[in-house]
């Protein structure tokens, strides 16, 4: 799949919005690519479980189906019933490439319902070797003000909160060579103007990221995490305006969004042996935007 392909259905991308968040894949046009047939996959995964929040739909459907390729079985995790047509639809693919798949809907935000995740997937896979953290919420603002108490505690509660709790519970289940992935973003490393408090969760989980995998490293347990640029995915029409959506991406180096596919490899990177020297890292899959120390 080619740079020119990208461009070329990047160009077709009008203005749309959705109603809410988390945002539906199957409404979005075009949609989004989440697999290139022409990759194959190498076994890098073979025989591990993985466990992807967020894995309905966008990068986290991208990240489902290239583990499946790679011969891992994979269990999904979704918030809400609006997403049920997109994580039966992962799940198919998921099955096409040859991987057990198992799709949990849950809120991750509160701690109990983590916990039951974890222990559920243990059940029904038998262990946990990779934990990808990918599940998020924005809500752009045009000014600080206009953030509310109630908003910034449910971004952080998703983003950040939710993340710390499967963590937590998770790596007790984990043994060496198993790995933790959490999905962080460029704004992180250079801020955005109208997504404050979002920012705020991916700064948290940057740091965070590079603090657990010195906890871990005792136990042989590596934790990255991949920062994505602008990346074509259901939250970017669940919240932003119509000319926004339209102009997304737009003001990288490479002048277009990235497809969820693009960001796929590098969580394959982190979580198979390629990565076995790698721990507290971030990989940026960002168009070229330029990242702030």
């Amino acid at each position: 799949m080619t740079n020119d392909k990208f461009e070329k259905i990047d160009n077709q991308v009008p203005g749309q919005t959705q109603a809410e968040q988390p945002g539906v894949e199957e409404d979005m046009h075009p949609a989004p690519i989440y697999d290139d047939p022409n990759r194959k996959g190498a076994d890098k995964l073979k025989g591990k479980t993985a466990l992807i929040t967020g894995g309905d739909s966008g990068i986290g459907r991208a990240v489902a189906v290239a583990f499946a390729k790679e011969g891992a079985n994979v269990a999904i995790a979704y918030l809400a019933d609006q997403e049920d047509e997109d994580a039966d639809k992962t799940l198919e693919l998921i099955e096409h490439y040859g991987g057990k798949a198992m799709k949990y809907q849950t809120d991750i935000s509160i701690e109990d319902n983590c916990e039951q995740l974890i222990h559920q997937v243990i059940v029904d896979f038998g262990e946990l070797n990779i934990l990808v953290n990918n599940a998020g919420k924005q809500f752009p603002q045009e000014s600080i003000e206009n953030i509310t108490a109630n908003q910034l505690k449910e971004t952080f509660e998703t983003n950040f909160f939710g993340l710390f709790y499967l963590s937590k519970i998770a790596v007790s289940h984990m043994k060496k060579g198993d790995c933790i992935i959490n999905t962080s973003s460029i704004t992180a490393y250079n801020g955005s103007k109208d997504l404050l408090d979002y920012s705020a969760t991916k700064g948290a989980i940057t740091s965070f990221t590079r603090s657990l995998a010195l906890n871990l490293s005792d136990k042989g347990i590596r934790v990255n995490a991949v920062a994505p640029g602008p990346i074509w995915t259901p939250l970017i029409p669940a919240t932003f305006d119509a000319k926004k959506v339209a102009e997304h991406g737009s003001d990288t180096p490479m002048k277009r969004r990235g497809q969820p596919v693009e960001n796929a490899p590098a969580y394959v990177f982190l979580a198979s042996q390629d990565a076995s020297y790698m721990t507290g890292q971030t990989i940026h899959v960002n168009g070229g935007d330029y990242v702030g120390s």
